[in-house]
């Protein structure tokens, strides 16, 4: 093709991934699967700047197509009325203070919701939940939420409820899973429905029975999409629900 012709490419829906933050650096940063994972289910994903900024918030809640609130540190407490505990981890105020403002945003567009571990936490606090701070010393159990490396290996299976966005993504009752977290849903926020637990009961999977898409997971299958189909095809749902929400897209 030569240049100044015309090219006719599909139009990928857009989807907003949360930067994270990396303090010591002072800089942004980003797992590549999160991206990897949407680019190869169809989409285009863009990553955003940390800001409290309304006009900018309001704007890429207008802009894109979707958004992704990926994985992370440990949520501020304060967020649900507790004190920290003892065990509580690192904190990252810049991206609490930016999430807080932009998830009801990005709510309240309609728009398709993807939370990934530390974001079904963020899904649940900011619908009036809690959370365990420390699984371990506040739910203990067999069952094993922080493995060691490598992650793409599975740590428990969770058994999923027919009727939810992730069983028509999977379209099994049952699935393996990674898991790399100390934290989860104690009591479960407003209008959020339970899509999966462990075995232990630890809820693993949420959704919002309302809403076009908005799942969110426990797990993290930006490790495993490349070594598990189920992975591979929660961000093909993803997309899928993204794409299909506006017939009217043309090509470039």
């Amino acid at each position: 093709m030569k240049f100044g012709e015309e090219r006719r490419l599909p139009m990928k829906p857009m989807i907003a991934i949360v930067s994270l933050y990396d303090e010591k650096l002072e800089s942004y940063w980003m797992l590549p699967g999160y991206a990897q994972g949407l680019e190869a289910a169809g989409a285009a994903p863009v990553i955003l700047p940390l800001t409290t900024d309304p006009a900018a918030l309001q704007r890429y809640a207008q802009t894109f197509d979707g958004f992704l609130f990926p994985g992370g540190h440990d949520l501020p407490p304060s967020l649900y009325g507790e004190e920290p505990s003892e065990k509580l981890g690192p904190l990252v105020p810049q991206r609490d203070s930016m999430e807080q403002a932009f998830f009801p945003l990005a709510l309240e567009t309609g728009k398709p919701l993807l939370g990934i571990c530390r974001g079904i936490q963020l899904f649940n606090v900011m619908l009036g939940g809690d959370l365990y701070q420390d699984i371990p010393t506040q739910c203990p159990s067999g069952v094993q939420h922080h493995e060691t490396p490598p992650y793409d290996k599975v740590a428990h299976p969770v058994a999923i409820r027919r009727g939810t966005p992730l069983f028509e993504a999977v379209g099994v009752e049952e699935m393996g899973v990674n898991s790399y977290h100390h934290q989860g849903i104690r009591r479960l926020g407003k209008g959020l429905e339970v899509a999966a637990t462990a075995p232990d009961g630890m809820v693993e999977a949420v959704y919002l029975p309302e809403h076009r898409f908005a799942l969110a997971v426990q797990w993290h299958p930006e490790f495993s999409r490349l070594s598990d189909e189920n992975s591979r095809k929660i961000f093909e749902a993803f997309v899928k629900s993204v794409a299909g929400q506006d017939k009217s897209r043309t090509p470039l």
